[in-house]
């Protein structure tokens, strides 16, 4: 590890922090309905998708309605995405001529850009159209991600309300999420992405002469407004196959600083808003908090495993002075590939910079199992938020039991009924990758997608069913995901960790926000407090290691051991 690697990571990471108040506070305001500074222009377009879709932004809707709503949107979003991919070949803006996405990956696909995890068992610049990438999969880019935050702002009005029927309008909540966040912001970053270099074209491809005078065609096509919105959403799926490691998504430090920084600005300003619209603020802070300390703690373990290298590649005789490089970009390094892979992991958004199967056991250990912490640090788009919620109820639960006295989370009290919403919630996460990896590993036609036998092998099974569960769509690599079972059982944990996890926040924010809301008292435990936040992090990393350390120890525990011992398998 090097001083300015760390400075580097500074950087950004302090960026962000600038951004959380400026950009919270307008998602605030603009989230409620309330006027900001891009009400005079974005105004009578949401007046006007209001009339045309027969929305009344005035009539609320209680939980079951809220769900309801919200699933059958993402329902038709599905089937409408499943049809473009089957339907490619006959598609307008198909200047590849490719045919029919097949059903399997069809299926998968779809699944995944509608949850937003944009898990890709293909490669983008050989499989999909441009009509595809553009009116399928960046379209999803945008209603996930606004389907995430309209989720947030529900679970948030449980606590801003006292004696509520209602949530909000989900229908409201999604028109704003899109028109005031994420449109305004994907533009002004695209442009960005076209000034670095990113290519924002229609055209297939372009023809080049190699330094031998060679000729190659490289793929090309509308890639910056894609990238834009997959890292604003945390979306992550790349328009080409190695995602932010392909020069045309990432050409340079700039681009890579940019990348990060969009991944975590409206994640961790929604932890900043929903202070302001509970009337907390130092409650958002006290989230970001705790999500700085795992960022900063989990980047710094990457950094120093990969910094120190891999004993057995120094006994062939590599040079150990740059640590371990394999699977990383030179034009990045350690320090900011180690910072993207925990911002990432820490994200729901899949992008990668480096191929995280090659990190080290330690190493490729932390991003799994920040996925597997609950993807909350600080989570996607809207979905990290009432995550975060999720464990803090558990939090306050916990800290009751230490004094006896009803917990309570910002005047609300929490009781039986909302501990077994939130248990259900939590559990979901464990049963989609461990049920679904203990199946894989059992099956022989499922065993022999796997690239490398041994430890490290069931770590590229538990990674995938991982990131499908988190909704996260990196990739641990050298597994062939693209076969029927793992692209029919990968797209289901992704609907479990999506709508499994969310039915049953939504009915604790239901129960919560049908209660009074109290003032606090001098036995109330303080949730904007260090402690709280001690409490908190704890709590998350108590659940995480209860679920999967057993399998995380068969995994890349034993392969880093066995490194360090100096054998392979």
């Amino acid at each position: 590890m090097t001083l300015n690697g760390w400075l580097q990571i500074s950087l950004v990471l302090l960026v962000v922090l600038a951004l959380v108040r400026p950009l919270g506070s307008h998602m605030a305001r603009a989230l409620s309905g309330d006027r900001n500074v891009l009400s005079p222009v974005l105004n009578p377009i949401e007046r006007g998708i209001y009339r045309l879709g027969g929305i009344d932004p005035a009539r609320e809707q209680g939980w079951l309605g809220y769900a309801a709503a919200m699933l059958a949107f993402n329902a038709t979003g599905f089937v409408v995405l499943y049809a473009i991919l089957r339907f490619q070949g006959f598609l307008p803006l198909n200047p590849q001529g490719f045919g029919a996405v097949a059903p399997d990956l069809a299926f998968n696909t779809a699944v995944s850009f509608v949850t937003n995890t944009n898990w890709q068992a293909y490669g983008g610049e050989t499989t999909m159209s441009h009509f595809s990438q553009m009116a399928g999969l960046t379209v999803q880019n945008f209603l996930s991600a606004a389907t995430g935050i309209a989720i947030a702002l529900a679970v948030t009005r449980a606590f801003s309300r006292s004696s509520s029927a209602s949530l909000g309008n989900f229908w409201a909540d999604l028109v704003r999420a899109v028109l005031y966040v994420l449109l305004p912001l994907s533009i002004i970053v695209a442009l960005a992405f076209v000034a670095l270099g990113l290519p924002q074209t229609l055209d297939g491809s372009v023809s080049a002469t190699t330094l031998e005078g060679a000729k190659q065609t490289l793929a090309i096509g509308p890639a910056a407004s894609q990238e834009a919105i997959k890292q604003l959403g945390t979306n992550g799926g790349g328009f080409f196959n190695v995602n932010a490691a392909h020069p045309f998504e990432n050409p340079n430090a700039f681009s890579n600083y940019l990348n990060i920084t969009a991944m975590l600005s409206i994640s961790m300003a929604l932890l900043y808003a929903f202070g302001s619209l509970v009337g907390d603020r130092r409650q958002g802070w006290a989230f970001i908090a705790t999500v700085m300390l795992f960022l900063v703690v989990g980047t710094g373990v990457i950094y120093w495993a990969e910094s120190a290298g891999n004993p057995i590649l120094t006994a062939i005789g590599i040079d150990p002075a740059l640590g371990n490089m394999e699977g990383k970009e030179v034009r990045f390094g350690q320090a900011m590939t180690a910072l993207y892979a925990a911002v990432t992991t820490g994200l729901s958004d899949g992008g990668v910079n480096g191929m995280h199967g090659s990190f080290t056991g330690l190493g490729g250990l932390v991003p799994m199992f920040f996925i597997q912490l609950g993807e909350v640090l600080p989570g996607g788009v809207g979905s990290g938020l009432y995550g975060m919620i999720v464990f803090a109820v558990l939090a306050v639960f916990v800290a009751g039991l230490m004094v006896g006295r009803t917990p309570e989370f910002l005047g609300k009290k929490v009781e039986g009924r909302e501990m077994k919403y939130a248990m259900l919630a939590v559990l979901i996460l464990p049963l989609a990758i461990l049920g679904f990896t203990a199946v894989s590993v059992l099956l022989p036609f499922a065993v022999a997608s796997v690239g490398t036998p041994g430890p490290h092998g069931l770590s590229e099974i538990l990674y995938a069913y991982t990131s499908a569960g988190g909704n996260n769509g990196s990739a641990f690599g050298g597994l062939s995901a693209n076969t029927p079972w793992y692209n029919t059982t990968l797209g289901i944990a992704m609907l479990l960790g999506r709508f499994g996890y969310v039915i049953p926040v939504l009915a604790m924010a239901g129960s919560l926000a049908a209660k009074t809301r109290v003032e606090a008292s001098k036995g109330t435990f303080p949730t904007n407090t260090p402690l709280f936040v001690g409490l908190l992090t704890a709590i998350i990393l108590i659940m995480g290691g209860l679920q999967f350390f057993p399998a995380l120890a068969l995994g890349p525990i034993v392969e880093h051991l066995a490194m360090l011992a100096g054998q392979t398998f």
